[in-house]
């Protein structure tokens, strides 16, 4: 189904939004006509969530925030309309839960925002110093274990942060994760501001609701895992809290040098508990400010925060109730396909399902199919952080229907969590910071493990960054492989580290070890290997990190591949010095850093 774009054009903006619009079209003018300099339009531009490409010229990546990765059917078939209309047919979903469109011409931004505005998206503020898109678990309301729907609260702190005085010129970038549970599906350990929700034991032996919150995580080139700020903070002062731990960071982050401005490098400066009794103290006199977020923000007593359903434990493949085989092996496509991408809650009879989107990429298409699939099903629509979607609210009498019309849409593959489901960041494809084509190597990673029959194992998640800043999150993977350049016959060439043992659940967090360094175009086959040594070795029940351990650590089992870092000549193989996707000898070409993301 296809939107009426001129019934979007002429619907009424909110006030604030509209004046916002028209500033930022004047500006685009005026930047255009060569009236205000490159540095001021930068930030002017980033603060909407605008981007410049690797291709330089007008050339433009768009972010649109998808707060705890919610879309509406109305949302999705814009996002369609966009990717056909201005960028190239398709967009790219994050592993912070947006959706980025390339190739958008500046002249064209404007219009482009004001559709987004129509149907209640925005970009504001997806780049830049200031607070990020707020992600959270993309089953929070539809999971078993978990002790709070995160759902309203993360939107409340979207609410609380969009366009607040106080978030718009930071030290540096801010982002805020939500997870339910200890599972934590929503990646808070490694965040500047995580919340996770939790109980404690009342005086009468009832259970109190609230959350943990964790603070100053961060990965990109120096990961740092996030530390307790305290133990248990209570619904009433979840908001307060957020905020002055924002404003401490403001306060006192660093506004001189941008590669230590991160929260994460005050710990180092000041110390955790220093850190803590500041934002203790911001928080004590929040009270007096005219702003005072307190109490249980209007947005959670609208929509309610209960839980989904309690259940007795977390399962140890990060909250998949009944765990993910294996292998799936001599069942028919649907089959598969349920045994690995539909998830049911034992305590309420909750059924969602994921629809695979491979390296993240979602065509025109597809976005029109998820809407109507979204409208047909009655299932509300999430964005998860490994660049998938999940269909919530499902009934199981649905199941067959909706595998057939996902398959229509070629996102029927059983993909999520399993092997193939690799996660990648844009790469060198279009981002100035990139070394090195990261979708490539992710996509020929992704066909020489189907090429080995591996791609459904489960239990083992790959992932590439092009380069440290880890957009592609290659520290907390299983298996994580990381963009650089090699030298090698006097030639540059393409490489990559390889990191084993990363991982992020039950409120704690492990960053990969350095297993060893390859030439790209042998990162795929080093993939295939320790996926098929997982798989052949491992013992019933065994995880990723269990096996690991069990073979002597990243170093031991890296030891095993050191035959494939070897580079023949350029003459013998002249593929090894030029990138996936490339046509040309390889050079690291790095572009200005805007902000990573």
């Amino acid at each position: 189904m296809a939107i009426d774009v001129s019934a979007l054009r002429s619907r009424t903006l909110d006030p604030e939004v509209a004046d916002e619009l028209d500033r930022f079209e004047q500006g685009v003018a005026q930047y255009l006509a060569g009236e205000i300099d490159d540095e001021v339009f930068r930030v002017f531009r980033l603060n909407q969530g605008i981007y410049g490409q690797r291709q330089g010229g007008h050339n433009q990546m768009l972010r649109v925030k998808i707060p705890h990765g919610r879309l509406e059917p109305e949302q999705l078939e814009t996002l369609a309309y966009i990717a056909e209309t201005y960028s190239r047919g398709w967009g790219h979903l994050t592993t912070r839960q947006n959706a980025q469109f390339h190739f958008v011409q500046l002249e064209q931004t404007p219009e482009v925002l004001r559709l987004l505005a129509s149907v209640g998206l925005t970009s504001r503020e997806a780049c830049g110093d200031t607070v990020r898109n707020v992600a959270g678990c993309h089953l929070a309301g539809a999971c078993p274990f978990e002790v709070l729907d995160i759902s309203p609260w993360a939107q409340a702190t979207t609410d609380l942060f969009l366009r607040n005085p106080i978030a718009q010129r930071l030290p540096r970038k801010f982002k805020v994760n939500f997870s339910g549970c200890a599972t934590d599906c929503g990646q808070a350990m490694f965040n500047d501001i995580g919340v996770i929700a939790v109980n404690r034991p009342r005086p009468d032996g009832t259970l109190e609701p609230g959350f943990k919150i964790v603070i100053a995580g961060g990965l990109g080139a120096n990961p740092h895992p996030a530390l307790a700020l305290e133990e248990f903070t209570s619904r009433e002062d979840l908001m307060p809290t957020i905020e002055a731990a924002l404003r401490t960071f403001d306060h006192y982050g660093n506004r001189d040098n941008k590669l230590r401005a991160r929260m994460k490098w005050l710990v180092d400066q000041i110390g955790i508990d220093e850190l803590r009794r500041r934002i203790f103290k911001e928080r004590k006199f929040l009270r007096a400010s005219s702003t005072w977020p307190g109490g249980i923000p209007e947005t959670v007593r609208e929509r309610g925060d209960a839980p989904a359903g309690v259940g007795t434990g977390v399962s140890a493949d990060g909250g998949i109730p009944g765990g993910v085989p294996v292998q799936l092996r001599g069942r028919s496509p649907q089959q598969r396909w349920d045994e690995a991408n539909v998830v049911r809650g034992r305590a309420n009879g909750t059924v969602s399902a994921y629809a695979y989107a491979r390296l993240g990429d979602i065509t025109t298409e597809q976005f029109r199919g998820l809407a109507d699939i979204s409208r047909d099903f009655g299932a509300e629509v999430r964005v998860t952080n490994r660049q998938n979607f999940v269909l919530r609210g499902l009934h199981e009498d649905q199941l067959p229907e909706l595998h057939a019309r996902l398959a229509a849409i070629d996102m029927a593959e059983p993909g999520a969590e399993l092997a193939r489901d690799v996660v990648s960041c844009p790469g060198a494809d279009t981002c100035n910071l990139a070394v090195t084509q990261s979708r490539g190597l992710g996509a020929a990673i992704g066909d020489a493990l189907e090429d080995a029959g591996l791609a459904e194992v489960g239990g083992v998640r790959v992932n590439i960054s092009g380069c440290t800043n880890s957009c592609g999150q290659h520290h907390i993977a299983d298996i994580g492989f990381v963009g650089l350049e090699r030298r090698a016959h006097g030639r540059s060439a393409p490489g990559y580290i390889m990191l084993l043992g990363g991982r992020v659940g039950q409120m704690e967090v492990k960053f990969g070890d350095k297993a060893t360094k390859l030439p790209a175009k042998a990162a795929a086959q080093a993939a295939v290997r320790v996926v098929g040594q997982f798989a052949g070795e491992r013992d019933a029940g065994e995880t990723f990190a269990q096996w690991l351990d069990r073979s002597g650590g990243a170093a031991k089992v890296g030891a095993t591949l050191k035959d494939l870092d070897v580079f023949p000549t350029p003459e013998g193989a002249p593929d090894f010095y030029v990138d996936y996707d490339e046509t040309g000898p390889y050079v690291a070409e790095i572009g200005q850093g805007e902000c990573a993301t």
